[in-house]
């Protein structure tokens, strides 16, 4: 059974299964939940699992603030072979012996890495170069020179350690590659490594928040159920809120600047009416005028 298109609105954060890209997923949930419209908030490999927000209807007005959301994963490095993707789904091209490694000296290493660093994104991503995307040209046996990114790591942490693999989890900014990541680290410890397995724990703010498999998704809407999703506002949570008399929240609702009585917020606000309805975003003066930026059509 699906809902009517038009109701469908808010966020779902879906357990992305292994095996699927996120366009996959993405489409199927939308599918599922006859959604008109749907877009998922930073892509997964296909070898990834966990996290995918997804935005659903109007919600999809705020997968903008969610892309900038520092992320956390999960995920194991083989050591001792590289592969031509950085993942387990490549061609080995490099082999190296695994130094004897000690629970200390790794954790010695994994701290040179936390904090602000420059890393190079690698040839087998969809960044594109003049309108072809990099794994493209990867595949075609080319390499090209790709400008290196800003990052940083909040943390880097050795949660389980094997003889030749590191269980690691990381809090990172957006744009980090972990099968970059993975690579640099085992060349730190004086080998070579991929990624075996990687799993997104979560995406700020949904930091606590439970998933929902697809699986479950789709048995939902079979049996007539709507899954739970988050309402569009908590992806701005930390936006400062302004309620709106009735009068107002209909002259903003056309387009037009107003006073809010008692605020002083300056920059970018939440708007509500006085029933507390969430309207879309604003800019605030900070001295009461607010105009509109981005609102939500009524339900």
């Amino acid at each position: 059974m699906k809902h009517p298109a038009e109701r469908i609105s808010g966020i779902l954060l879906l357990d992305k299964p292994e095996g699927l890209s996120s366009n996959a997923a993405l489409q199927r949930t939308r599918r599922a939940l006859g959604a008109d419209k749907a877009g998922h908030v930073g892509s997964l490999d296909p070898l990834a699992t966990g996290m995918l927000p997804v935005c659903l209807g109007e919600a999809t007005k705020v997968a903008g603030e969610l892309v900038g959301g520092r992320k956390r994963y999960r995920f194991a490095v083989r050591l001792g072979a590289a592969t031509a993707t950085g993942d387990r789904e490549g061609d080995i091209i490099e082999r190296a012996p695994i130094p004897d490694l000690g629970r200390a000296s790794i954790e010695s290493v994994l701290r040179g890495f936390q904090g602000v660093q420059a890393q190079v994104p690698p040839m087998y991503s969809a960044l594109k170069r003049d309108g072809r995307p990099l794994y493209q040209l990867a595949r075609a046996g080319l390499e090209v020179e790709r400008a290196p990114r800003t990052i940083e790591l909040g943390e880097l942490i050795l949660q389980g350690l094997e003889p030749d693999t590191l269980d690691l989890e990381v809090l990172c900014t957006k744009g980090t590659y972990i099968r970059v990541l993975a690579a640099d680290i085992a060349r730190a410890l004086g080998s070579c490594g991929h990624v075996v397995r990687l799993r997104r724990l979560s995406v700020e703010p949904f930091s606590c928040d439970a998933m929902i498999t697809l699986q479950a998704v789709e048995a939902e809407c079979l049996a007539g159920r709507r899954p739970p999703l988050i309402p569009a506002d908590e992806a701005l949570a930390d936006l400062p809120r302004i309620a709106l008399a009735a009068e107002a929240a209909a002259r903003i609702a056309c387009g037009q600047s107003v006073r809010a009585a008692n605020s002083s917020a300056l920059g970018r606000v939440r708007l509500y009416d006085d029933r507390g309805r969430f309207l879309g975003l604003g800019e605030a003066d900070g001295g009461g005028g607010v105009r509109p930026k981005r609102l939500f059509s009524a339900a």
